[in-house]
């Protein structure tokens, strides 16, 4: 983690010099960006592999609730406005200061004391880079909670993708809502809010409701958020839609993150959490690309019906994903002594 920060400070520190002295071109800003992308998914796969080293497993839900609260309220609300502010000063200080800003995180890193390599694990390099992947892979595969969890995963965002790739058609004039460009960004802000409502959220429903039907509960509250736009085209009904969408990713998240770093052995964690992010993650190309093609062929709202109605079949997978499977998932993985 500490690597990939330095890395990145290098990456956009490098295009700020190349902004100030004129020498930025197209090229060298994708390549940047697809760097950076590289880098994000080694570093946030590394940092949901690290928690269980830091903090002990009853507490991994507030610790998941509480990191995505901070990186909601830096993404989604500080982040966009500073942007802003530092673009309208100058695109060299617009780069320059998030290269600098993950300067500060490699040190901030630097300060956690400790190997925090898992037990159990062997030396770097003392197995082939293939072989720790096909381990990862399979290790999901044949997990009896964690393989459909991981289908779930990719459903619903397959299903969100979809929505999301169109939904800017629909809120923008002449679409059926209307909206200016800055009152899309404002009613986009509302999965921002709802978001960070979820963090709070997380550990009461999951001491209160339990893992499973807080989950149950997730998908319901999406299914019902992407079915909104359907039926009406009030920007205060869809945003309160969008923000009921946010609270439901965010459970999902925290509680489905917390448990895979339960009943995961620690030498396993960081394989499997890349094994599970790219089945999760990587139907979102797909469901852009879906989405459009759903839209050209039903309409807005069609698209919008096929997307929910994809989403809610996701509920299949709890007939795997039981609390007593997950009982015995976590019974399996528990220290003992």
């Amino acid at each position: 983690m500490v690597r990939v920060n330095l890395v990145r400070t290098v990456l956009l520190g490098g295009l700020a010099l190349a902004v100030v002295a004129d020498l930025a071109t197209l090229p060298l800003l994708y390549a940047v960006a697809v760097l950076l992308g590289f880098a994000e998914t080694l570093f946030d796969t590394s940092a949901q592999s690290l928690l269980p080293a830091v903090v002990s497993r009853d507490d991994l839900t507030r610790a998941n609730s509480r990191l995505f609260a901070v990186e909601l309220v830096a993404n989604e609300f500080v982040g966009p406005p500073l942007g802003g502010l530092l673009a309208a000063a100058g695109l060299g200080l617009a780069l320059g200061l998030p290269a600098a800003a993950y300067l500060v995180g490699a040190a901030c890193l630097v300060l956690l004391v400790g190997s925090f390599r898992a037990v159990g694990a062997g030396p770097a390099g003392s197995t082939r880079f293939r072989d720790d992947i096909a381990e990862g892979t399979r290790f999901v595969w044949r997990h009896p909670v964690l393989r459909p969890l991981a289908i779930m995963l990719g459903m619903g965002n397959l299903a969100f993708a979809a929505f999301f790739s169109v939904f800017v058609l629909y809120v923008v004039a002449p679409g059926p809502m209307g909206l200016s460009a800055a009152g899309f960004g404002i009613l986009s802000a509302a999965v921002g809010v709802g978001s960070l409502l979820g963090t709070w959220l997380a550990v009461p429903a999951e001491r209160r409701l339990g893992r499973v039907r807080t989950l149950v509960v997730s998908v319901v509250l999406s299914t019902a958020g992407l079915v909104v736009p359907i039926l009406t085209a009030s920007p205060v009904l869809v945003g309160i839609s969008l923000a009921v969408c946010g609270v439901s990713m965010v459970l999902w998240n925290v509680i489905t993150v917390s448990l895979r770093q339960r009943i995961t052995p620690d030498r396993l964690l960081g394989r499997m959490n890349a094994s599970y992010r790219l089945v999760g993650w990587g139907t979102m190309p797909l469901g852009a690309l879906l989405g459009g093609a759903l839209a050209e062929a039903l309409g807005l709202r069609g698209a919008f019906l096929a997307a929910a109605a994809l989403y809610f079949a996701t509920l299949v997978g709890f007939r795997y994903v039981t609390e007593e499977a997950i009982d015995r998932a976590e019974a399996a993985e528990a220290p003992t002594g």
